[in-house]
């Protein structure tokens, strides 16, 4: 809203309203102002949400500090919705597609997941919301969001189609002298080649790019579902997703800004792609919030996001990358959310696999998700199969040895652009 008042101020002459015509300017603005009103609403969110008696529900699992847990406030993630929404519609351009999508996917993930938190602390149902309807909502906005980028003539990129060499060394990109609508996106590690989704379907000739816009949308369902859970699943110990989700923002928002930079697209030989430089602001609004509920969430926690702010901030990575092309380097980039979702689903198949095998269920790990295996004792009992380490790490060791692993495959995926 600030920037559409900047413009009308600008043609009246107003000295430094031009500045908001620089995404720079507006990104800082934006994590400012995110990081301020977490830090300024976050205190009074609590505050009500104890008077309300508004308490998570600790398992009974043996894990050291649980109990000290009971009755921490939940739904926390409401700090982190405002706080980005506000910066986002205060110095977004708000007529942008890309940053339309991404309100959508707040705004939709928000509410599945305060549904979620609704029906486990008012209804007293420590189930929640049910899966089944968890997954009909995740795949209604992989449906919107993968319909939208094919029908909507905004979409659109600019192939780097091959280099010319001056010289001896130096390399110029060449690119399109247009922009067209594409399933192709990025391949970590590949020099020179663009994976498009309708070279799957070259026999069908004329036919591949419809076919192929039909596996791009399936893809995004499957990516909107699986990273919203992995982040689902990793929201288990005090400022773990919040601090992962922090690293993986700063990384998407560098991602951002240089494919929406021709000059910069072209030196590292990726596909450009106009208008998602607005993304940028999103990113630093998402970056502000989740730095800004880190001071109420990291140990000893304050307060949880519960899944209104977990599945909000699988839904905002994951068509974040999506919109950039960037979704085949989610599995380096989430790699913690990835191993997280991976070891429940070995520790739930091994389970049932040994149960029918030997008619007892039989565990990998001593407890999953793969951060309570850490937290819990070995060699106490447990049949799980792997018990190193025996003793048990301290919960804020876990989250900060999490966060640097986090670190590590954020600088690996941004090399990766490099190293193709």
């Amino acid at each position: 809203m600030l920037y559409y008042l900047s413009q009308y101020l600008h043609t009246l002459h107003v000295p430094g309203t031009g500045m908001f015509n620089f995404i720079s300017f507006r990104a800082g603005m934006a994590f400012i102002f995110a990081l301020f009103i977490a830090t300024l609403i976050g205190r009074r969110i609590i505050d009500y949400l104890q008077k309300k008696q508004i308490g998570e529900t600790i398992r009974q699992d043996g894990l050291e500090g649980q109990l000290a847990k009971k009755g921490t406030p939940t739904m926390g993630g409401i700090i982190i919705i405002i706080s980005i929404l506000v910066p986002v519609l205060l110095f977004s351009i708000l007529h942008n597609i890309y940053t339309i999508l991404m309100i959508v996917a707040t705004l939709w993930m928000g509410c599945i997941g305060f549904l979620d938190d609704y029906i486990k602390v008012f209804r007293k149902n420590k189930d929640g919301l049910k899966g089944k309807f968890k997954i009909v909502g995740q795949v209604g906005l992989g449906l919107i969001i993968g319909l939208t980028l094919f029908l909507s003539p905004e979409v659109v990129m600019r192939e780097n189609v091959g280099v010319k060499y001056t010289g001896t060394t130096e390399e110029v990109v060449l690119y399109r002298n247009y922009d067209f609508k594409s399933t192709q996106t990025t391949i970590p590690f590949v020099k020179n080649h663009n994976f498009d989704y309708a070279d799957v379907f070259g026999f069908m000739g004329d036919n591949a790019q419809k076919w192929g816009w039909a596996l791009f949308i399936l893809v995004t369902i499957f990516i909107v579902t699986a990273v919203s859970n992995g982040s689902n699943l990793t929201d288990g110990l005090d400022g773990l997703a919040t601090g992962s989700s922090a690293i993986i923002g700063v990384t998407l928002g560098i991602l951002a800004y240089l494919s929406s930079n021709i000059n910069y697209a072209a030196y590292l030989n990726i596909m450009y792609i106009p208008d998602a430089g607005e993304l940028v602001v999103f990113a630093a609004a998402f970056i502000g919030a989740t730095v800004g509920f880190l001071w109420y969430n990291s140990f000893p926690a304050q307060v949880f996001m519960g899944d209104t702010g977990s599945l909000t901030l699988g839904g905002i990575i994951a068509v974040f990358a999506i919109i950039i092309h960037k979704e085949l380097l989610i599995p380096i980039l989430c790699g913690i959310f990835l191993v997280e979702e991976v070891s429940v689903m070995m520790q739930v198949a091994y389970f049932k696999r040994t149960k029918r095998k030997y008619g007892e269920g039989r565990r990998i790990f001593k407890m999953s998700p793969l951060h309570h295996h850490f937290q819990k004792q070995g060699n106490t009992g447990s049949q799980a199969l792997i018990q190193f380490p025996i003793p048990a790490i301290p919960e804020s060791k876990i989250v900060i040895r999490f966060w640097i692993v986090g670190l590590i495959l954020a600088a690996l995926t941004i090399i990766t652009l490099k190293t193709r």
